[in-house]
């Protein structure tokens, strides 16, 4: 811990780890470490365990708080670790009280479970998990969670809310929503991300409105070619950007979008495949087929190769 709140952290490219289970399905701690260590030692600037990627939804509450206290030791203060919190707000406040005993220096609040809430009750939720703490919070907007400018404007006064992270992907909506907290605090700090799977692949259209964070599935397994990306993206250098982008985004998007729960389970397979065995996806998620797998192991080759030398 340190004494700069978290959202004067939150600088740089955003590591969210998956979670590593053995050969019989369990937890597995020691490789979960070496995976998160890797990550922090390789340049990135936070961590967010156990959230989408890391398989929030799979894991018990005693398998959440060990493996987000692993993060937390692994950590060891060089960057801010983030934990995910979800499910209804009684589930959410368990999660969240967890994350706070293990050491975890913010939360991400997920989605509530199921269901379409209306904008009052989903206003009621988060700052029931925002009071719940002593973490920063940032709101996850996507699937059945879909904000409108003068809620978020209610949610930024909120203490302990600091941040959206956007799913949607729908511009012209988070446009309104940064111009309308704007309006209503012209000096305010909320933080925005972009929270779309391969972020990378909108990372030039979220620039277009300010929003330079965002949580990069790749750097789990190719850190090399997210940091080139995030390098290219935040210094101005689109050409470097758009070769990443027409060689190795947009193809693993396109392979992830063959897949139901490729988003979790192909970054899981590229872990394996650069020689980290963080075992297989959990129920009901299942494993990228070899044809794709075959595929994946040529793309991430290809990636590599387009580095710029300077940084490879």
């Amino acid at each position: 811990m340190t004494s700069a709140s978290l959202a004067e952290r939150l600088d740089g490219l955003l590591f969210f780890p998956v979670t590593a289970y053995g050969p019989d399905g369990a937890l597995d701690l020691d490789t979960y470490r070496a995976h998160v260590r890797g990550g922090i030692e390789a340049g990135a600037a936070a961590v967010f365990a156990c959230c989408g990627t890391g398989e929030f939804h799979a894991l018990t509450p005693e398998e959440f708080r060990a493996a987000v206290a692993a993060a937390v030791e692994e950590a060891a203060g060089r960057v801010p670790v983030v934990a995910g919190a979800g499910y209804g707000t009684a589930l959410a406040i368990r999660y969240a009280r967890l994350a706070e005993e293990a050491g975890a220096d913010g939360l991400l609040a997920m989605p509530p479970y199921l269901v379409v809430a209306s904008q009052e009750g989903l206003l009621r939720h988060y700052t029931a998990l925002a009071g719940a703490t002593d973490l920063d919070v940032i709101v996850y907007q996507r699937d059945n969670v879909v904000l409108t400018p003068p809620t978020v404007v209610e949610l930024a006064k909120v203490p302990g809310i600091i941040g959206l992270k956007d799913g949607l992907g729908d511009l012209d909506l988070l446009q309104r929503i940064v111009s309308a907290v704007r309006a209503e605090d012209p000096e305010g700090k909320f933080l925005y991300f972009n929270g779309l799977p391969t972020a990378e692949l909108t990372g030039l259209a979220y620039r277009g409105i300010g929003v330079l964070l965002y949580s990069s599935a790749v750097f789990c397994f190719a850190p090399e070619i997210a940091l080139a990306f995030h390098k290219a993206l935040t210094t101005g250098d689109d050409a470097t950007c758009n070769a990443l982008l027409d060689g190795f985004y947009r193809p693993l998007v396109e392979l992830r979008n063959q897949g139901r729960g490729y988003a979790v389970s192909l970054v899981k397979a590229g872990v394996r495949l650069r020689g980290l065995d963080v075992g297989e996806v959990r129920p009901p998620l299942s494993e990228p087929s070899p044809a794709h797998l075959k595929e994946l192991a040529e793309l991430i080759e290809r990636g590599l190769a387009l580095v710029p030398t300077s940084e490879a």
